[in-house]
């Protein structure tokens, strides 16, 4: 999902057009468990003086045609013929296309139509069930239909919306309270939960968190994830925001909530990585082991982020967008210290590999480390439960906008000549 939401952003930015296709028949790129051949192609002409049998094209994989698959993500597709490019982005049998030019765009629609069997849709509006909004200033996805269903499914049509995601005085542990006698409902909701959060990066640390009872549910852990629905049904109309300014920049926030956990005393590492202004990718993970310090747990956090702007600067670049030094913002200045210092001491030596990685990339010149105010660092809201004023003053700030508040109809971006 996140190239998916790169590939839309650097799209809208761009004011490239964003379209959808369908395949009626489903296919695969992955690897052939079989041998197959096909014809050469066209204009390609290769003769063997000693057999007068035509040769073939051994295929290495199931899908072939011009276009060649990102090795950051193989789901992403990319095609360029001077100064046209063409991007597809594949989910089984669902395709998102975008390019400068729309005539190799229809070209290849009409190839693919040819050799699959597509059905166009033309503007993407529905992928994944993600509904697509388009304004004169940028682009909304949202899962309101999604949330609409879900409050259904679980009867919370008529309940009062409510601010806080949690109930802040209330501390949920593993088996307390009386067991759910039905699991299963719990673990559907928290699967769909889980499914909504990307359009809702606010909701990624409650999820999180719910999503650590799956295995013996209790009763105070379903109370919690219906009060995080009610919580919902408030801000169902809201979604994330790609604005359409000709910004490129790459920037990250990381931050920790040092032994969180209150069954086992792990940390909760949360990040979020911004491409002009437009949250790109996001994440709330309680951390593998127990970390001796706030300075190892906060390096954990900055080293999962600066992994992810690693694999996401390789992943613009298949997208011809440029990526210089990109500022990791950190509210820990010992942890900024340590970062900039190579002499490792008994205080930094159980956080030794994540010290090498962060400083290689600092040193190779990927990222240059910068401190911010806790009040304004953007991952807080992904380490913690805030209250419902402090949590609803972070959405606009990560743009998470309600779709009654934005202008402009919906419609297709111009394609460059």
């Amino acid at each position: 999902m996140t190239t998916v939401k790169t590939l839309v952003v650097v799209a809208v930015k761009q004011k490239w057009p964003l379209f959808q296709l369908d395949v009626n028949n489903a296919f695969l790129h992955g690897d052939l468990d079989k041998e197959v051949y096909m014809k050469l192609p066209p204009g390609y002409s290769l003769s063997d003086s000693s057999s007068s049998v035509p040769l073939a094209c051994k295929l290495q994989k199931s899908l072939y045609g011009g276009y060649t698959h990102s090795l950051n993500d193989y789901s992403l597709f990319t095609g360029s013929s001077g100064s046209s490019f063409v991007l597809l982005a594949v989910y089984v049998d669902d395709i998102i296309l975008t390019g400068t030019n729309a005539t190799e765009i229809d070209t290849l629609k009409s190839f693919l139509h040819k050799q699959f069997r597509i059905k166009d849709l033309r503007c993407l509006n529905y992928f994944l069930g993600i509904e697509v909004l388009y304004t004169d200033s940028g682009v909304l996805l949202h899962q309101k239909k999604f949330i609409h269903d879900l409050l259904r499914t679980f009867n919370c049509n008529d309940v009062s919306p409510i601010l806080c995601l949690l109930d802040m005085t209330v501390k949920l542990k593993q088996k307390e309270g009386d067991p759910l006698p039905k699991p299963d409902e719990y673990r559907s909701l928290i699967g769909k939960l889980n499914f909504l959060t990307h359009t809702r990066p606010n909701i990624c640390f409650a999820v999180q968190h719910l999503s650590q009872f799956m295995q013996s549910p209790c009763l105070p852990h379903m109370k919690a994830a219906l009060h995080l629905l009610r919580c919902l049904k408030g801000i169902a109309t809201h979604g994330i925001f790609f604005i359409s300014n000709n910004d490129h920049s790459v920037s990250a926030f990381c931050d920790s909530d040092w032994a969180a956990c209150s069954d086992t005393r792990k940390s909760v590492s949360g990040f979020c990585v911004l491409l002009g202004g437009c949250l790109v990718a996001w994440k709330s993970k309680k951390q593998p082991v127990v970390s001796l310090s706030l300075a190892e747990a906060e390096y954990m956090a900055m080293s999962k982020v600066v992994a992810e702007v690693t694999w996401l600067s390789m992943l613009l670049s298949d997208l011809v967008v440029t990526c210089p030094s990109i500022p990791v913002y950190c509210d820990n200045q010992a942890v900024i210290h340590i970062a900039r210092n190579p002499v490792f001491h008994e205080r930094t030596k159980h956080i030794e590999l994540d010290c090498h990685f962060v400083r290689t990339k600092r040193a190779d010149g990927l990222i240059h480390l910068l401190h911010t105010s806790s009040s304004t660092k953007l991952a807080d809201i992904f380490t913690k439960v805030l209250g419902g004023a402090s949590h609803h003053g972070f959405l606009p700030k990560l743009g998470i906008l309600s779709s009654s508040n934005l202008k402009g109809g919906v419609g297709i971006p111009p394609v460059p000549n």
